[in-house]
């Protein structure tokens, strides 16, 4: 069974194209809310409180995830050092998890924006690059999320340009109005089966 990453920039469409993937029978695991539950986890949640201190957190004792955004979208440091502590643990869940699914498919999807940025390419068979232009991404995330443009630039500026994803992805998914997502899904996915 192959493991494939599915990447792209923020803004450009990543969850559309994976429903589609999803729809014709591809399990697929979600980087991003998998790592969510590590805030669930007083071991990591030691390991944040080491790496930012206790202004993180709330009076619960729950990671406050603003608060700790805030921190490492202005420190590419502390940024890199927080990837460090999630992207280990969630390639090992992947990983477990991709073993449970491999009776019933040919190939697993995980979704992850910053595949490229932590080498986490170099641990899978494949990767799908999903494209789309900087200013209709910013334009669709303008309507999306309440950030200004400034604060979605800034976002932008911590993960690769999507040209430079598109070049080192084995396939790449234009996703733009007009452009069937769904004819180039299939044609990915009859690419990745026919491949031993």
């Amino acid at each position: 069974m192959k493991l494939i990453g599915l990447t792209g920039g923020i803004g450009c469409g990543k969850t559309t194209v994976l429903h589609e993937f999803q729809k014709i029978g591809v399990p697929c695991f979600i980087a991003d809310s998998h790592a969510a539950t590590y805030y669930n986890d007083s071991q990591f949640l030691l390991q944040i409180r080491k790496l930012l201190g206790d202004s993180v957190f709330n009076p619960d004792g729950s990671a406050n995830k603003q608060a700790i955004a805030s921190i490492v979208f202005n420190d590419k440091e502390k940024l890199s050092s927080l990837n460090s502590l999630i992207h280990p643990r969630v390639m090992q869940d992947f990983k477990s998890w991709a073993l449970s699914q491999s009776a019933s498919t040919p190939y697993v999807i995980i979704e992850s924006a910053i595949l490229f940025e932590y080498s986490l390419d170099s641990q899978l068979d494949a990767v799908i690059a999903i494209y789309l232009e900087h200013e209709e991404r910013i334009r669709r995330l303008l309507l999306r999320d309440k950030a200004t443009r400034a604060q979605l630039e800034e976002r932008m500026q911590n993960q690769l340009p999507a040209e430079t994803k598109m070049d080192r992805a084995d396939y790449v998914i234009l996703n733009y109005e007009g452009n069937p997502r769904q004819r180039q899904v299939a044609y990915i996915d009859s690419l990745i089966r026919q491949k031993q």
